[in-house]
């Protein structure tokens, strides 16, 4: 097993961590990368304005989960459940009684490769594991590199490989937490990571959140739940957008109701449960034990009370699992956008997307008894309001041809 260790104080996690993490996985073919923030790095003290170590952890957690490489990036609380400075060769130590056998590789930035021989114990650092040093500029090139590969290789016997990121924007983490407090910096950042910034007010950030423009909102958003579900996300936001646009509904609403349909998609049935509580919403029997039935509702808490949309906005998101009789033009617009977007793939989406833009409430009717039909085939229960959606549907004289 080939394993690579990427250790830093991450703060915060980057564009560049990422995209040195990214191209070690492909250049080295490791089938495993730990990524390891420090607790008390040796080197230097953290900046006064550092974040929790909890929400470091976090941050490199959304980071990893970027990467979607689920089976291969792991995040590593080696140094953060350790006392004392965080020295790497106590890290790798560790690392190599866990995975006996494997064959480390130690990932670092230019200027931490061409200090390494002055950390703590560099022998025993480079017999561990092997060094893979990558420059974050053009100018972090082979002039730069050879004269401490050559040092390193000739004094420890090191095994060293160093990789180029071209093209890649470099910044400095002190730089970007300057930016971070002055209102910029996102451009550097996952949006995932960017939002949790935002969310926690860290590194000086004051964000409104009641008063998000639409990137701000995204990434908000996407910060709360998993990468794999950003594209749904977003597929449900553009879709939602082009039906408000032909049936005349607000595309605003419309946008801003598709970011956070899913905000909550990811707690657990005791989270949302808690959250009904919190929120006053009256669950029936059903909703008490399904805990996919609860997003939505609770989602459209988070929408109104954190996020200050309006009662369109929450009630389109609240209603957008289930149906029911009698709907706004928002809420089938949200409805049948999360249905159908682009990516979804069912036997039937072609049909249901005619119908999105020739008559809505037929398209409406599809999804509905769509669910109706999936829920009787795998023997579950079928929420009452999903019912009532189809009989009040039909009762305004909407069918589907076949």
């Amino acid at each position: 097993m080939k394993i690579g260790v990427y250790g830093g104080t991450f703060n915060p996690p980057h564009l560049g961590h990422l995209a040195a993490a990214r191209t070690a996985i492909e250049v080295l073919k490791l089938d495993k990368l730990l990524l390891v923030p420090a607790a008390v790095p040796p080197h230097k003290d953290l900046p006064q304005e550092t974040p929790a170590l909890e929400h470091r952890l976090a941050m490199v957690e959304k980071m990893a989960d970027g990467l979607q490489l689920p089976k291969v990036v792991e995040v590593s609380q080696l140094e953060l459940e350790r006392s004392g400075k965080s020295y790497t060769s106590d890290t790798l130590k560790a690392i190599h009684d866990q995975y006996p056998g494997a064959e480390l590789w130690l990932l670092m930035g230019t200027d931490m490769f061409l200090t390494l021989h002055q950390w703590h114990d560099p022998s025993e650092i480079l017999k561990l594991a092997g060094v893979c040093a990558f420059g974050r500029t053009e100018q972090d090139g082979e002039a730069l590199f050879a004269p401490q590969r050559e040092y390193l290789s000739r004094t420890y016997q090191a095994k060293i490989t160093t990789i180029t990121l071209p093209g890649l924007v470099d910044i400095s983490s002190t730089q970007l937490r300057k930016l971070l407090a002055q209102g910029g910096g996102e451009s550097y950042l996952h949006p995932s990571v960017y939002g949790y910034i935002l969310m926690n007010g860290l590194y000086g950030t004051h964000a409104d959140l009641k008063h998000l423009d639409i990137p701000q909102l995204r990434a908000c958003s996407y910060s709360m739940v998993k990468e794999k579900r950003v594209r749904h996300i977003r597929g449900t936001e553009e879709e939602a957008v082009r039906l408000a646009k032909r049936w005349g509904a607000d595309e605003t609403m419309a946008r801003r109701a598709g970011i956070l349909h899913d905000c909550t998609k990811y707690l657990e049935l005791e989270e949302q449960l808690a959250l009904c509580a919190q929120y006053g919403v009256e669950l029936d029997e059903l909703e008490q034990r399904a805990v996919k039935l609860l997003h939505s509702k609770t989602g459209a808490c988070i929408a109104r009370a954190v996020f200050g949309e309006p009662d369109e906005v929450y009630w389109a998101i609240f209603w957008h699992t289930t149906a029911k009789a009698d709907m706004t033009t928002l809420e089938k617009i949200l409805y049948v956008a999360d249905y159908m977007e682009p990516n979804r793939d069912f036997e039937g989406v072609e049909r249901l997307r005619e119908l999105a833009y020739q008559d809505l409430d037929k398209a409406l009717l599809l999804g509905v008894e769509t669910t109706i039909q999936e829920m009787k085939d795998r023997n579950l229960p079928i929420h009452n309001n999903t019912l009532q959606a189809q009989a009040w549907l039909r009762g305004q004289g909407v069918t589907i041809e076949d």
